[in-house]
Formats: C-alpha cells, structure tokens, sequence
C-alpha cells in the first residue's frame, strides 16, 4: 500500500489580475511539503493575459 505522504497539490492564483478587472484568470497548479511550508506558498509566475511577471498566491 503507498504511504500518504505530506506532499499536496495546490493552486496558485494572480494576485494583480484579480484587481485589474482583465478577464481570465491566470492559475498554476504545483505541489508543497506542507510539513515544511504550512504557510500559503507565494511564487512569481507569467502571467500570459497581463503578458509579464505578476505575484501567485497560493487559494483554497
């Protein structure tokens, strides 16, 4: 039987598309240690409706 490990995907989602109002919405599924990182992950991402660099937070 394969353990459960403390690996869980996530979905992270533009933070400055959200407050822009363009429509579309950029989101990126990775996956964490929640062991190590039990805080909301943040990444810089592409953002292809903004065409640049924007911040991802990390949704429920």
């Amino acid at each position: 039987m394969a353990k459960k490990g403390n690996r869980v995907q996530v979905i992270l989602e533009c933070t400055e598309q959200r407050e822009s109002g363009v429509p579309g919405m950029s989101r990126y599924i990775t996956t964490k240690n929640k062991k190590n990182t039990p805080e909301r992950m943040e990444m810089k991402k592409y953002n292809p409706y903004l065409k640049k660099v924007t911040v991802h937070k990390e949704i429920k």
